[in-house]
């Protein structure tokens, strides 16, 4: 995943926050990285969705055989 460089951010911002006793902060950066991670999971749907629509409307062969 590209997107993952933003998850590393929140608990970076997360170990701060606690460090300097911002405790709600913490629990709002929690759930910021939770919504992140759904955001982010969606997205590589979508996107490895498009890429087999993509194949299948080229041609390209997907690498998978058929049973016979």
């Amino acid at each position: 995943m590209r997107s993952d460089w933003i998850l590393d951010v929140l608990a970076d911002l997360k170990t701060f926050a606690l460090s300097v006793d911002l405790h709600a902060l913490a629990e709002q950066l929690d759930d910021t990285a939770i919504v992140a991670m759904a955001e982010i999971a969606s997205l590589d749907e979508r996107t490895k969705t498009q890429l087999n629509g993509q194949q299948k409307a080229t041609g390209i062969h997907s690498g998978e055989f058929g049973t016979s």
